[in-house]
């Protein structure tokens, strides 16, 4: 019986990618967004209060950028994924968020941070840091983005002049803390409004038939 667990082959004349989320930005927008759209969030694998959010049910290192034309050129499956955020916890809740974000195809990169603050300059440093060295490795032809913060928009430009191709993505509607500078920046822009909506709609209905 042939090993399902090997992977499907890579298209040589599609573009490597690796991901990048600024997850705490995601976690804190998406936060209000499951709010205006009555989604009730509930602790769990994709979930914890202002430290993470993910997608139910998507592996982080598949493809999911899909345009009106088809898949975009990026091979289907991803060289890596980096997921960044902090908690106010302990110990115990910093593993406990690392598991998670493992469990989902993240390389998890998750900070302590002191109760009085939302954020954390670590996460910014971090992914700064990583999406560069792996460009100047040429670990990746294309990165995708996961951010709103108008502070990339350096790292974007760098990343660009080394011959890569920036996505950036997040929610586009005013006021969910997406600069239009970053926007302007990346080579393309994917909206995470209903690609996030739609699938934690079902899954928290999914969740509340099941029970």
């Amino acid at each position: 019986m042939p090993n399902s667990s090997i992977p499907i082959p890579s298209d040589p004349h599609l573009r490597r990618w690796m991901l990048f989320v600024d997850g705490e930005n995601l976690t804190v927008r998406f936060q209000h967004v499951a709010l205006e759209h009555g989604i009730r969030l509930e602790e769990g694998p994709y979930y914890t209060r202002d430290v993470l959010v993910w997608r139910p049910g998507l592996d982080a290192t598949r493809r999911f950028i899909v345009s009106e034309q088809g898949p975009e050129e990026l091979q289907l499956l991803g060289v890596r994924a980096h997921y960044y955020t902090s908690t106010t916890g302990g110990e115990d809740l910093v593993a406990e968020a690392r598991r998670k974000l493992w469990d989902t195809g993240f390389q998890p990169t998750v900070f302590r941070k002191p109760r009085n603050r939302t954020t954390t300059k670590g996460v910014d440093i971090a992914l700064t840091t990583d999406v560069l060295s792996n460009a100047y490795r040429d670990n990746f032809d294309a990165a995708i983005l996961i951010a709103g913060d108008g502070d990339y928009v350096p790292l974007v430009e760098e990343v660009k002049r080394l011959g890569k191709v920036v996505h950036a993505a997040f929610f586009k509607e005013e006021g969910r803390g997406l600069s239009p500078e970053l926007r302007l920046a990346s080579d393309r822009f994917w909206a995470l409004d209903e690609f996030f909506i739609r699938s934690w709609q079902d899954y928290t209905t999914e969740g509340t038939t099941e029970s």
